[in-house]
């Protein structure tokens, strides 16, 4: 009986990491964003649109994931790149730097009190490491908490799925702290909602009742000469 052997290659064929400045690794990158593209297994927002999942896959490849996974979880939202909210503990948790990555609630549930922050053990020296505590409350003094649409209608999650919410938050807040680069500069789902533009005060000019009196002057003193 003849001997079936099962060879495992090692995959030893590699993105560069400097694609635009390498016209045929490049090229490389297109074609396969090209083949993303052309996938019905893709999300829809990528389907058709070979450049989108070449970015994509160059953001894969440089945070050493899966196409997939990007594509999956980055979206854009008013023209700005946003991780889901769940794709930062994947993050956390996929990182060489940490183990045992883990939510833990704090406070009493359904008051103001109930928080969340990410607890890890950094493997470097063993220490475990806590993110920034998010709260019920720090979400009604951000103004998180209640948001509605034009039409009045509640669009906020932190009232329908608050243990989700605290969750995702406190993992955004380790993520940008301990593993800023993984992020690769995009914002957390949530986060540009959030951070409300303050529409700047208009600086008031000291001259101002001069220039009025001005030229209220100098009108008056062409319809005076525009009577005469």
């Amino acid at each position: 009986m003849e001997n079936t052997e099962i060879m495992t290659v090692e995959q030893t064929g590699q993105l560069s990491t400097n694609v635009f400045s390498d016209p045929e690794a490049f090229q490389n990158l297109f074609n396969i964003g090209k083949m993303f593209a052309s996938s019905s297994l893709v999300p829809q927002a990528y389907q058709g649109k070979p450049m989108d999942c070449a970015i994509a896959c160059d953001m894969a490849n440089r945070m050493n994931v899966s196409p997939m996974f990007v594509m999956q979880n980055l979206y854009v939202v008013k023209g700005k790149p946003q991780w889901s909210g769940q794709a930062c503990m994947s993050m956390i948790k996929a990182s060489p730097l940490f183990k045992s990555v883990k939510p833990v609630y704090t406070g009493q549930k359904n008051t103001d009190s109930w928080g969340c922050y990410i607890s890890a053990i950094r493997k470097e020296d063993g220490e475990e490491v806590h993110g920034v505590e998010v709260t019920i409350k720090m979400a009604k003094d951000e103004g998180w908490y209640s948001k509605k649409d034009k039409y009045g209608n509640e669009t906020s999650k932190w009232q329908t799925m608050p243990e989700l919410m605290l969750a995702y938050r406190a993992s955004a807040f380790f993520a940008r702290v301990h593993i800023s680069n993984s992020l690769m500069g995009c914002s957390v789902e949530g986060e540009a909602e959030d951070i409300a533009k303050v529409p700047a005060t208009p600086v008031p000019d000291p001259f101002a009742d001069s220039k009025q009196a001005q030229a209220e002057k100098e009108a008056s003193e062409v319809f005076d000469n525009a009577v005469e």
